[in-house]
């Protein structure tokens, strides 16, 4: 397979369940009707979305997923990738790629890597000792490779799915039980902060083994993910490694570097309106497509160059997701072009560096 242009999607089902089965603190979850709705609105977005690869976040049951492919009329173009555990008593991370383009098996790295630690005594005299204790990820991510073109490396394939800024329940901590009176008051503080913190610990912690991944190779590298955080908060920068946007002819590019999408058409657009997410009103971008350099425009290293993003976020003008069968998150789609560096381009950047 050779193809000349790959499209990358990224989509949260909303918590996407047979019906009937419970969820959170809903024991009796989706109705038939429900779900059926469901079902419907999400094989119409994949028929409009067409994509090559395509990551999901708030997979519930991979039957159901395989229903929104089947109604879709793409189940014979597509791999389904959901694990064995999907039936309906958690959350997960899935994918669907087109046929002939993975390699290998996926997998589902629950763990954070045996080496990572977020320890330290502080940089000075006054700052207190820090000791982060956390050992995997709220949702296992999901790591697989693609092959969309024979005489070039393998792509690798990241879908994630992060926890949330709503506060973490306290409430039913021995700590807060055993003094209720003195943190009733400060429960949505503590909480905020808690799900800030595992939030960060889970973009380092996948950072960590991108770096593995990518440090002193050319490995072409795609996050697709919920990461529930914007563009430029701390999140995505631990994440992305905040590289330069360098504009025209330049060295560009970095090592472990991320690039958003969402960056990369701020490029090609006169005006953003860029959201994937509505909270109390405020519009977010939750929802993000990174990539290295290798699909970076202003790469030496560019194998793919960037062709344009689109996000369908009608339906959060509407907020009864429940009864349109729509979901909470706009879903974004990427594009990008084989176009790799001039040979001759590539030699006078390294001459000029």
């Amino acid at each position: 397979m050779n193809l000349r242009e790959l499209s990358i999607a990224t989509f949260n089902l909303f918590n996407l369940n047979e019906p009937g089965l419970p969820m959170y603190s809903d024991p009796e979850g989706w109705t038939q009707d429900q779900y059926n709705l469901k079902l419907k609105w999400v094989a119409w977005q994949l028929k409009i979305l067409k994509p090559d690869v395509c990551g999901f976040q708030e997979l519930w049951h991979r039957d159901s997923l395989n229903k929104c492919l089947q109604a879709a009329g793409m189940t014979e173009n597509y791999d389904v990738l959901t694990p064995a555990e999907a039936t309906g008593t958690k959350i997960v991370c899935a994918a669907i790629v087109r046929k002939g383009l993975l390699e290998g098996q996926p997998s589902w790295i629950e763990r954070f890597p045996r080496k990572f630690v977020l320890q330290s005594s502080g940089d000075d005299p006054q700052t207190p000792d820090i000791n982060v204790g956390i050992s995997g990820f709220s949702r296992p991510v999901l790591h697989f490779t693609i092959k969309p073109r024979e005489n070039d490396p393998a792509i690798h394939v990241y879908v994630c799915h992060f926890k949330s800024k709503a506060p973490t329940k306290v409430f039913n901590e021995a700590w807060f039980k055993a003094d209720r009176t003195a943190y009733s008051k400060h429960s949505a503080g503590l909480g905020s902060a808690l799900s800030t913190i595992r939030r960060t610990a889970e973009a380092a912690a996948l950072r960590f083994l991108l770096t593995e991944q990518m440090k002193g190779n050319n490995t072409p590298v795609i996050v697709i993910g919920d990461i529930n955080d914007g563009q430029q908060s701390n999140t995505a920068n631990v994440l992305t490694g905040q590289p330069k946007y360098l504009v025209g002819d330049s060295a560009g590019g970095g090592d472990t570097a991320l690039y958003t999408a969402q960056t990369l058409q701020e490029y090609r657009d006169t005006r953003d309106v860029y959201y994937t997410h509505v909270h109390q009103d405020i519009r977010e971008s939750l929802d993000h497509i990174l990539v290295s350099q290798e699909f970076y425009d202003n790469s030496r290293k560019r194998l793919w160059m960037f062709d344009g993003m689109t996000v369908n976020n009608d339906h959060l003008n509407f907020e009864d997701h429940k009864a349109d069968g729509t979901n909470d998150h706009g879903i974004i789609r990427a594009i990008f072009k084989y176009k790799p560096m001039k040979k001759e381009a590539q030699d006078v950047i390294e001459e000029e560096a």
